[in-house]
């Protein structure tokens, strides 16, 4: 595990934990009503910068800082402290993003391999989700059809060790006032024009960093990497 000395710097509880696969598609979206969907999630006029219309803190919005030497371009750095997302580049530089994690134990800290990526996935809670919240979960057993109000958003990123589908996803969330939060049963939630952003950016076979508190790289009082 990374810990705080890699870094330096400048500058409700529903719906993660997923299992999307052809299996469980009823129907794939087409380019239109993807397009369409991006849309309707998309303010007006955004700018990543000052676009808020979720009322998050300004600290989560994203913002492009410095980082330590040695980190490799291309690679996602979570810090479950201050909850943010830093997606390394060339250059020296990194771009940061606000997240919510999973509560409690749910949260699993570890190093991930992204080997799927899925614009507007399908949802199927896991059996895990089912059984501890049966009152939330049994009723999407059968899965949910892609759409702005589908638990992973508009976009996911699978996470992999080896060659098991570990269920974690990055995603987007219809709940982007979560974010900030432990709020999820285990995955890292971004608001969907942010992540919709980071998507295209991110490469199959990319390495996905997820801290413990202990060994996260920043605290939410100064916001700053270590």
């Amino acid at each position: 595990m990374l810990t705080r000395r890699h870094f330096i710097s400048m500058s409700a509880a529903m719906f993660s934990a997923p299992l999307a696969s052809p299996a469980f598609a009823k129907s794939w979206p087409t380019a239109a009503e993807k397009a369409l969907w991006d849309t309707q999630v998309t303010p007006v006029g955004y700018d990543p910068d000052i676009s808020n219309p979720w009322g998050l803190e300004s600290r989560f919005l994203p913002q492009r800082v410095a980082r330590n030497e040695g980190l490799i371009p291309g690679d996602i750095h979570v810090d479950a402290v201050a909850r943010y997302l830093y997606h390394i580049e060339e250059g020296g530089t990194a771009m940061r993003y606000g997240v919510a994690i999973g509560r409690g134990d749910l949260y699993e800290p570890g190093i991930y391999t992204i080997k799927r990526k899925v614009e507007w996935p399908h949802w199927t809670p896991t059996q895990n989700m089912i059984e501890r919240e049966p009152e939330t979960y049994a009723q999407f057993e059968g899965g949910v059809e892609p759409g702005p109000q589908n638990a992973l958003g508009s976009r996911a990123l699978y996470l992999y060790v080896g060659e098991r589908d570990t269920y974690l996803r990055i995603h987007g969330t219809p709940q982007p006032r979560s974010i900030g939060s432990r709020a999820s049963s285990g995955c890292v939630r971004m608001v969907m024009p942010h992540i919709n952003d980071l998507y295209s950016l991110v490469e199959i076979g990319s390495t996905a960093h997820l801290y413990s508190a202990e060994d996260s790289v920043a605290t939410p009082s100064v916001g700053e990497l270590w």
